[in-house]
């Protein structure tokens, strides 16, 4: 993203004239594209069925999304920034319900991996406009209260598109999922287009091509290799391979933005420590709890035996704690400073972690609830003062670069999560069910997956096998929700140690002297 000085005109920002209305519109907008990232999670038996994907296919097909939507943030948010935020909304939305559509007539799963990456892509557009709208339209009074509407819609979104997917589920086809995704989609560009105000900086430099390149390429091929990682191996040469080669360009963009005279991202925002705080915070957070929700909806669903409607419905309590915290978070912070109810968030998001690891085959729902609490009221309170932290940090001409590094510290961290976590609780879960005695054909098939398991027990009429596999899969998903435990652990770590000397700190442009040395922090920003 250009980073140079702009314009007076162009600094002053624009005011909403129905800014109730811009919340309502970009909050819609904001949970079409969240929502879609695990509602389609509940239908893929559906999909199974019907389009006859294996099971490598099925994971491309929930993860294509992630992948891509992670990879295009922040050009995407460049071309927003430069071009306009609501002609950015306009084009992503319209893009994302066509494709939406267009997925309803298909039967075939190729097919729909490819409409699912062409997804990612309208939802990178969608995302970072949605925040940036907010934060270059409302007053600076009013955008406290308005971000932490955001940041509650943000995470309650995933949660709410698995209930509603649930209940479309019980009276309709996988289809009807993205029927749900479409009509969304349609009624946030109404919306934008009746209510939303433009918003841009549209200064004369070139996007940063090269730069955008680099981020494209290296975060699409450590994020693919990560996903790969459960099907190949963490130790195959494969996977080690294209680990090593995502760091290297990442480390290559790095250099070329450090030198760039109008980068993308400048790597010198990170030495502002709320800025850090808030983008290692976010990643860490949504590893632990999209990596949860992954495993979780697979409990509910394949070891209790729930429906996809009734799963959905288990982890409303979360939601209902995440909502009111997240309204909360702006007054505790106003009154206490960020760091106290920021790390107390990462605190309870860490206890609720913990007391679902301790689920299994026989558990009562009540521990579920017990879990799902703690952890959403953490989600809530943690997620605001986070994204809080990015947008605060820099001047208005940089909002749109504010909205992408929270965005893709959201969906990098989700994307890393579900990989890292289902890799572990898939090598548990292999490690730990017993088939010996088994033909080599239904031994390997029961160790490839806790629904193969079923299905062989249910054939050939072992309900022995179900129940080993049942608590295999239980042992796999504690080691899983303890290490999502720790990730929300380092989280707080970082939190409490980058801030432990944050008094009111300003924004990185009133900390940075205008010159033609574009983000360079003055040594108290260091």
């Amino acid at each position: 993203m250009s980073s140079s000085p702009v314009s007076d005109q162009a600094a002053v920002p624009v005011r909403a004239l129905r800014p109730g209305a811009v919340l309502a519109v970009t909050c819609l907008a904001l949970a079409t594209v969240v929502s879609a990232m695990a509602s389609l999670s509940v239908a893929l038996p559906d999909i199974a069925r019907e389009t006859h994907a294996n099971q490598t296919q099925l994971s491309w097909i929930i993860d294509a999304y992630s992948l891509i939507f992670a990879s295009f943030l922040l050009f995407a948010a460049t071309l927003g920034d430069r071009f306009g935020r609501r002609r950015a909304l306009l084009g992503g939305l319209g893009l994302f319900a066509g494709v939406s559509l267009a997925a309803t007539f298909t039967s075939e799963p190729s097919t729909l991996i490819v409409l699912r990456t062409v997804l990612g892509i309208a939802a990178a557009f969608v995302m970072p406009a949605t925040l940036s709208t907010i934060t270059s339209t409302f007053p600076r009074a009013q955008q406290a209260r308005a971000v932490s509407t955001w940041a509650a819609v943000a995470g309650a979104s995933a949660a709410l598109g698995l209930l509603a997917s649930g209940a479309l589920l019980e009276v309709w086809s996988w289809r009807s999922v993205f029927w749900l995704n479409a009509v969304m989609a349609g009624v946030a560009f109404i919306g934008t287009y009746i209510f939303v105000p433009e918003s841009a900086q549209p200064d004369k430099q070139r996007v940063d091509i090269t730069g955008a390149a680099l981020t494209v390429a290296g975060l699409g091929v450590l994020v693919y290799s990560v996903i790969e990682a459960p099907e190949h191996g963490w130790g195959s040469t494969r996977t080690l391979t294209g680990i090593a080669v995502g760091l290297a360009v990442l480390v290559a963009f790095i250099i070329w933005e450090l030198k760039h005279p109008h980068p993308l991202l400048d790597p010198r925002l990170f030495r502002h420590k709320p800025f850090a705080a808030g983008s290692i915070s976010t990643t860490l957070q949504f590893f632990a709890f999209f990596g949860f929700i992954f495993v979780t909806m697979q409990y509910l669903q394949l070891v209790r035996g729930d429906s996809a409607l009734i799963a959905a419905v288990s982890v409303l309590p979360m939601s209902a704690a995440m909502i009111p915290s997240a309204r909360l978070a702006p007054r505790l912070v106003a009154r206490r400073g960020a760091r106290g109810p920021w790390t107390v968030g990462l605190v309870l998001v860490t206890a609720g972690l913990l007391v679902l690891a301790q689920l299994d085959a026989d558990s009562s729902y009540w521990l579920v609830v017990a879990g799902l609490l703690p952890l959403g009221a953490g989600m809530g309170l943690a997620t605001t003062p986070a994204t809080a932290a990015i947008t605060d940090s820099l001047p208005p001409r940089l909002q749109n670069v504010g909205s992408a590094v929270n965005d893709l510290s959201r969906e990098l961290g989700g994307a890393l999560g579900i990989a890292v976590l289902g890799s572990l609780l898939n090598a548990q879960y292999r490690d730990k069910i017993d088939v010996q005695g088994l033909p080599a054909p239904v031994a390997e098939a029961a160790r490839s997956s806790l629904a193969a398991a079923n299905h062989v027990g249910a054939a050939t009429s072992n309900p022995a096998l179900i129940e080993e596999a049942r608590d295999a899969f239980a042992s796999g998903m504690h080691l899983a929700l303890i290490s999502g435990a720790g990730a929300a652990v380092l989280a707080a770590v970082a939190v409490t140690l980058l801030l432990r000397r944050a008094g009111k700190t300003g924004t990185v442009a009133e900390q940075t002297p205008d010159s033609d040395t574009n983000h360079q922090l003055t040594p108290s920003a260091r």
